[in-house]
């Protein structure tokens, strides 16, 4: 311990995380650009939605390769009505519940159900 004194070692810690925020901010703004924690991301918000996979790594490797909607065959740009999307069935019944990846109109309207 630096210090004995409450205050000042309340003082030292306080400048010590100042210090540190600056690092640990660089650090994350680097790393969340990288293409190995974008792929993290989109796996990890997939299982909180309920999604059941055997090979997440295929999985992704086919969302990412997916260029057109599975029903209505239009371009998938990632933004607005065009954004990307898992349909999923949310019974879960099997290991392996996708039913494929589609705009966020046809997932909206439930088409593959």
């Amino acid at each position: 311990m630096p210090y004995k004194d409450p205050e000042k070692r309340k003082e030292y810690e306080r400048k010590r995380r100042l210090k540190n925020r600056e690092k640990i901010k660089q650090y994350h703004k680097e790393y969340s650009k990288t293409p190995q924690r974008k792929k993290s991301f989109k796996i990890s918000s997939w299982k909180r939605q309920g999604v059941l996979c055997f090979d997440w790594n295929l999985l992704h490797e086919l969302y990412i390769k997916t260029t057109h909607c599975e029903f209505c065959n239009c371009e998938l740009y990632g933004i607005g009505n065009n954004k990307k999307c898992m349909d999923h069935n949310h019974t879960i019944t099997d290991k392996f519940n996708v039913r494929g990846i589609l705009c966020q109109l046809c997932n909206i309207k439930d088409v593959l159900q």
